[in-house]
């Protein structure tokens, strides 16, 4: 044992400091609401924890930064007990960030704590409205702090266990066409040399063969996979009745949805998906070129390309919408994403309001439109 006395560390200090704050602000005024706000990186949890008062006053009290592990989920519940009203459930606040806050959420719902995730395009656009000119981690979590305290957010419901294994495979096969997309590139660079390595073609050629076997499989089990839940089935064959959509981008669109959970309207799942339009413009004159954010869901933005090439070819209605905008900008990528968010949106329509496509409905819907 040491001689010497010991002295608490700054870190303790401040921690002391901010428990001894909250329990004399707390009887001040009474608390309508508990937050945590949480920015989720891959190894890190960088949190911010506040309390909207009776006086309809936002107060951020205290941050930490916890690790992405259970030992760090640990730490920060106990944490987060230290410093609230225990009479006053804490809602815990993330941003979908791809499969990175999952573990954590499921860690705190097994806990029974209030847990609510959020799409990152609804935070993304919260944050512009604060006057934040550095962004940071901290100011990040602080931002989710804030939109969970003055949001009613609803409480986070586990992904359906199919759905969630259609997104696992799907991001699979996203990852193996890439990849047999490069090896077939390979393949053709060797083969315009002047005199190609014949040992070097046939190694290649077997790993195209092996993925073209592997692509089969994900696309078998894919198939099995939403004949099981009755559910998943009835909500594949509503979104494969639109024109140039197939298996695998209905499977996409509700595993990356996970069946249009978190999604509210048309506007929102255009936004989740990146297809959302952004103009640069500055005072009056100068004007920038419209273009999609492309600051979303990357799965689900390149699933919607092939189908609207097959609809712009096979159906009379989106084929008129790309000749209408060509003919209008002569640009036929910027008339082909147009297709490509109108598909999306009517995934939403019919699965919500539980119909399949009807060309002849929706002709006349066109029509009237105009």
């Amino acid at each position: 044992m040491s001689i010497y006395p010991e002295y608490p560390t700054r870190r303790q200090n401040e921690e002391r400091f901010s428990l001894f704050i909250f329990k004399q602000s707390i009887g001040m005024k009474g608390i309508l609401k508990q937050v945590l706000g949480i920015d989720v990186a891959q190894k890190e949890l960088v949190v911010s924890l506040g309390r909207l008062d009776s006086h309809l006053s936002i107060e951020c009290y205290a941050s930490k930064v916890f690790s992405n592990s259970r030992k760090g989920f640990a730490e920060l519940v106990k944490w987060v007990n230290k410093l609230t009203e225990p009479s006053i459930a804490v809602r815990y606040v993330m941003e979908a960030t791809g499969v990175y806050h999952e573990a954590l959420a499921y860690f705190l719902a097994d806990q029974g704590f209030e847990v609510s995730v959020v799409l990152p395009n609804k935070i993304s656009n919260y944050f512009r409205t604060l006057e934040v000119k550095t962004i940071t981690d901290k100011t990040a979590s602080e931002a989710i702090l804030r939109f969970g305290l003055e949001r009613k957010l609803d409480l986070w419901k586990r992904p359906n266990p199919t759905f969630k294994k259609l997104r696992q495979i799907t991001r699979e096969r996203d990852q193996l066409i890439g990849e047999r997309t490069l090896v077939k590139n390979q393949l053709h660079a060797e083969m315009a040399e002047a005199e190609p390595n014949t040992t070097s073609l046939n190694r290649i050629r077997k790993r195209i063969e092996f993925l073209d076997i592997q692509e089969k499989e994900i696309n078998k089990e894919i198939s099995v996979l939403s004949k099981k839940d009755e559910h998943a089935k009835k909500s594949m064959k509503t979104i494969m009745s639109i024109p140039g959509v197939g298996l695998i981008t209905a499977a996409t669109v509700l595993a990356e949805t996970n069946g249009f959970e978190l999604i509210r309207n048309k506007r929102q799942l255009v936004s989740y998906a990146g297809l959302d339009v952004i103009e640069k413009q500055s005072g009056t004159s100068v004007r920038g070129k419209t273009r999609i954010s492309k600051k979303g869901n990357r799965y689900l933005r390149k699933a919607m390309h092939l189908p609207a090439l097959a609809a712009i070819r096979h159906e009379k209605r989106f084929k008129d919408i790309f000749t209408n905008l060509v003919s209008k900008h002569g640009i036929k990528m910027k008339a082909v994403v147009a297709v490509q968010r109108k598909i999306l949106e009517l995934t939403y329509s019919l699965h919500k309001n539980n119909q399949v496509y009807d060309r002849d409905h929706m002709g006349q819907k066109a029509k009237s439109s105009h």
